[in-house]
């Protein structure tokens, strides 16, 4: 880590077990070294913060294109390991960017469903991700946070007391369909993209909440 991540990491490691009784499961799952995609549901501007410091590795983030023009700002962003993407995620110059990240042996956190949820409630995983993991040789770490959609959620101005747990699933490596993409046709591939961003929502979804009701409600 450099010295701005390190700080960032440990502000936001305070901040999260002091202030929100945070909960860290299975974090021995990711992999110390080398490439690894961690896909998480969405929920808050807290959950990239929140994962990344249950790691005791770096981690690269996706960061709005337009703020890494800004005088400073975007100096910052990358400091902390953070990738410049168009708002939706696309674009070839985004995608590039992500792979070099994977292919330096980096680890980077993607959002399958693509934006927060309203409700709290998981979303329909886009195509996006599979894209990635067709791409890279990649293993996945699905991933699953509690409590930040009450703690900061959609259209939330201020953040609220609650307690946050987050939970580190078993390795995805999708050899399979990494194989049939490399000779199937293009209207196949599109339904492979598909086909791994489902079956890594699925595998989020499998992961069982943290239930220790004295202090997580």
């Amino acid at each position: 880590m450099n010295f701005f991540y390190l700080i960032g990491w440990s502000f936001y490691r305070c901040l999260f077990a002091g202030f929100f009784n945070r909960r860290i499961h299975n974090a021995e799952r990711v992999p110390s070294r080398g490439p690894v995609i961690l896909a998480c549901n969405h929920a808050s501007f807290f959950d990239p913060p929140l994962v990344g410091s249950s790691l005791p590795r770096p981690i690269n983030y996706l960061g709005r294109k337009s703020l890494f023009s800004l005088p400073g700002v975007g100096w910052l962003l990358r400091q902390v390991n953070a990738v410049p993407v168009d708002r939706d995620g696309g674009g070839g110059a985004g995608l590039r960017v992500i792979l070099d990240r994977l292919n330096e042996g980096g680890g980077i956190v993607l959002f399958p469903e693509g934006t927060r949820t309203r409700d709290g409630r998981l979303q329909p995983a886009r195509s996006g991700i599979g894209l990635i993991v067709i791409k890279s040789d990649s293993p996945v770490v699905p991933i699953r946070v509690w409590g930040t959609h009450e703690a900061l959620g959609y259209q939330k101005l201020w953040p609220r007391r609650y307690p946050l747990a987050v939970k580190f699933g078993p390795l995805l490596e999708f050899r399979q369909l990494r194989a049939e993409a490399r000779t199937c046709s293009k209207a196949r591939l599109k339904e492979i993209y598909q086909e791994v961003a489902d079956q890594i929502m699925a595998a989020i979804g499998r992961l069982e909440p943290y239930t220790d009701k004295e202090s997580f409600p």
